[in-house]
């Protein structure tokens, strides 16, 4: 069988605690990152590239971002697309301020932006938890569109009231602005994941990980045996911030091109949340799996009910993907809770013991 480990035995506790213990897993995530770097470049169309895979590279990371927050430390948030639009007006003002800042710079700098913005709306996680934390959270949402929406410094004064990304290059090649090929944007947007989704796994795994899944699982218990919820919980909002900075930046930059207020809606919120919910709650794969599920979705019930001779209204096929979405998140929440990246993990468990009973 494909995926048997006999004979691979772990003689340091490095190895036994490595992210990808199994040989298998190691060849298939290095085969798997750079065939996701070299082949969409080389094959992909620019429908693949501009429609599917650079939004899904983007929804991940804002979705890793929430699950960090969500799903490890337990804090609810539904102000993701308000983070999300404070980096993104970041990126536009550090942009038109500093035309000599490397593109790479500026993203990092909008995330540090968000990140601070985070922390200042993550205060309230220090009194509240539940569904009081996610009113606070929503709050955030509007109080920070609001205000992107009445203060002209944040779009330059345009009469427009949009922010649009400027032409920027790395290393010689255009990665933002109307000239920016798609395969440029798609790469850029997937070294920013991977980077991004190494240094999360790395993070759950370490103290900083276990503080938060102390405080998710059990606050006043952390709180006994040392862990600082003060700092545990404003860190959580930090990072999960930056993250979801970064990715509203990459939203406007490398996907839009330019967009308004309404592009960071409570609807992207929600969206972001259901990518956690559907892929799974407390893991890094599942970030990616349900941003592919909900970036997948619409696509499919958009030109699958062609192919079979059914013309389904726009109106019709939008109520249909809702429809799915919130089935898909009531099953979830009741028979997996862990989402896909729970079931993920089943079958790699039946794998590894096929053709035994399980």
């Amino acid at each position: 069988m494909i995926y048997r480990e006999a004979g691979q035995f772990k003689t340091t506790y490095a190895a036994d605690q490595a992210i990808f213990p199994i040989l298998q897993d190691r060849i298939f995530v290095a085969l798997a990152v750079v065939g996701a770097f070299v082949i969409p470049v080389r094959f992909a169309n620019e429908y693949w590239l501009q429609a599917v895979l650079i939004p899904f590279l983007i929804y991940a990371l804002a979705a890793l971002g929430l699950n960090l927050l969500t799903g490890y430390a337990g804090q609810l948030s539904l102000g993701t697309g308000g983070f999300m639009a404070v980096g993104a007006y970041s990126a536009f003002k550090l942009a038109s301020a500093f035309p000599a800042l490397n593109i790479v710079l500026v993203f990092l700098l909008s995330g540090l932006v968000a990140a601070l913005v985070g922390v200042v709306f993550g205060i309230p996680s220090l009194r509240i938890k539940g569904f009081y934390l996610a009113v606070a959270t929503l709050a955030a949402q509007f109080f920070l569109i609001w205000l992107f929406n009445k203060v002209g410094w944040f779009v330059n004064y345009a009469p427009s009231g949009t922010i649009t990304a400027p032409p920027r290059t790395v290393f010689g090649v255009m990665v933002t602005g109307p000239d920016a090929a798609a395969g440029a944007r798609y790469v850029a947007a997937l070294a920013f994941v991977a980077v991004f989704a190494l240094i999360a796994k790395n993070l759950v795994r370490g103290r900083v990980g276990r503080s938060w899944m102390a405080i998710r699982d059990r606050d006043i218990a952390a709180e006994i045996i040392g862990v600082r919820p003060l700092r545990t919980k404003l860190l959580a909002f930090a990072i999960s911030s930056f993250y979801c900075g970064i990715a509203g930046a990459e939203l406007v930059f490398l996907y839009l091109g330019s967009a308004e207020t309404l592009a960071f809606d409570i609807n992207l919120s929600f969206l972001v949340l259901f990518m956690v919910i559907i892929g799974g709650l407390g893991s890094v794969l599942g970030s990616f799996l349900g941003a592919a599920f909900i970036v997948l979705v619409p696509i499919f019930l958009t030109n699958v009910p062609h192919t079979v001779g059914l013309n389904l209204p726009v109106a019709l096929a939008k109520q249909i993907e809702l429809m799915i979405f919130g089935g898909l998140i009531l099953f979830f929440l009741i028979v997996e809770p862990h989402g896909l990246a729970r079931l993920w993990q089943i079958t790699k468990e039946k794998l590894r013991l096929w053709p035994f009973p399980h």
